[in-house]
């Protein structure tokens, strides 16, 4: 059985196919067990400081995160993880990292890594607390700067030719809402589409397409902690209009 397949099916089987893999093999191993939603197993297969700190983040172990960082330079890629450990945990700082994140990976010209600030910085836009609404949604300025933010990655994928990131395109999704909901769905079911299974992406997808049954299944294949997802789930309460109430008419807004 391939590791993909064995990846799958479950914790036995993923075992076995790995112990079955040349030494030499089993980094790409553990990174691949990262993308198909099986943190766990990354962090046993795996001694790199970067891959085990994004597995500690699916999980939502900032504390293990930071601590896999500290001997790591004043890098784009480890800016960005850090950047992410103090968003999970909705740090004051979160905000301040994530710009410092993106300024080093436009410094280094490293494209993966300004997308994921890109998102960290749309995520810090439509979650930023105002002091007369604390805690309350996102208002349309907020998606408005959102979009913004995550066109910088957008712009990555199309100077290099590569499909949109699916997680980029998840949280476009959530931002264009309000804006336009059609295309908000759109972008929604690509990122659906392009996703891994148990991954932020899919869940971030789901819950724009208003799944949050699929979307919490999805998290708990991939043991992916709930603060990757709550902030989006009350997003799409306070995006979608209240339903049209029995024995009324509807309007043409309604479809």
């Amino acid at each position: 059985m391939d590791l993909t397949a064995a990846l799958t099916l479950g914790e036995a089987e993923a075992r076995a196919a790995c112990a079955a893999l040349p030494p030499a093999e089993r980094a790409h191993a553990a990174a691949h067990a990262l993308r198909l939603g099986r943190p766990h197993l990354t962090l046993d297969w795996s001694g790199d400081p970067l891959l085990r700190t994004a597995a500690h983040l699916r999980l939502g172990d900032t504390g293990a995160a930071r601590q896999e960082l500290r001997a790591q330079p004043d890098a784009a890629r480890p800016a960005v993880l850090n950047a992410r450990a103090a968003r999970l945990d909705g740090s004051p700082d979160a905000a301040a990292l994530a710009a410092h994140a993106a300024r080093l990976a436009r410094a280094e010209g490293d494209g993966n890594a300004l997308i994921a600030a890109a998102i960290l910085n749309a995520e810090q836009d439509l979650f930023r607390a105002s002091p007369e609404r604390p805690g309350v949604a996102a208002d349309r300025a907020a998606h408005f700067a959102a979009l913004r933010s995550l066109a910088e990655g957008l712009k990555v994928a199309e100077l290099t030719g590569q499909p949109a990131d699916p997680h980029l395109l998840a949280v476009l999704a959530h931002a264009q809402w309000p804006l336009n909901s059609r295309k908000a769905a759109a972008t929604a079911a690509k990122a659906l589409d392009r996703s891994e299974p148990g991954s932020p992406a899919r869940v971030l997808a789901l819950l724009a397409l208003n799944r949050p049954e699929e979307a919490h299944a999805q998290a708990q294949r991939g043991s992916l902690a709930a603060a990757w997802s709550e902030p989006f789930a009350g997003l799409v309460s306070a995006a979608r209009p209240p339903a049209t109430a029995p024995g009324t008419d509807g309007t043409a807004a309604d479809g």
